[in-house]
């Protein structure tokens, strides 16, 4: 009695190839379809309160937006021209044209690297007045050198 069939052989040659097809066919399809924004000129909706700016990577967390230090904020996400994640560290000592919004404790949480065709876009930059101050602000007060004389020094109402 021969209990392994040739017939059980042939199924299982037929499923192997069968299975590399269906990859193969997927590979394929996932090429073909893929969306490339920067290839269709395809412009990106972003929120509304998303800011422009040119962003510097200097060592991750830490960056750069318009000359100004600012940090990544933990789980922050970085989105190349192609809406795919960009990992900053690879990005680290490359000027870009971006797009960002804050968290609530102030850190740049998600960033959009601009194709040309967005980068032409008008947006609101985030050079913008606040209505509050950091305690690393307090540099711009005036300062006293000890030397003012007393009839110039600021009076305060009682």
């Amino acid at each position: 009695m021969n209990r392994c069939s040739l017939n059980i052989v042939s199924h299982a040659r037929h499923n192997t190839l069968l299975l590399i097809a269906v990859y193969v066919v997927l590979a394929l399809t996932s090429v073909l379809f893929s969306v490339n924004s920067a290839a269709q000129g395809f412009v990106r909706e972003f929120p509304a309160k998303a800011l422009r700016g040119t962003m510097v990577v200097q060592q991750a967390p830490l960056i750069t937006i318009d000359g100004k230090r600012e940090q990544l904020s933990p789980g922050a996400r970085i989105r190349g021209v192609n809406n795919m994640l960009a990992m900053s560290a690879s990005l680290t000592g490359v000027e870009l044209v971006v797009n960002y919004t804050r968290e609530v404790n102030g850190y740049v949480h998600e960033v959009w690297i601009l194709t040309p065709e967005e980068a032409k876009l008008k947006r609101e930059s985030g050079g913008k007045e606040r209505s509050f101050s950091f305690g690393s602000d307090v540099d711009t007060a005036p300062k006293d050198d000890g030397k003012t004389p007393f009839n110039q020094l600021p009076k305060f109402k009682q």
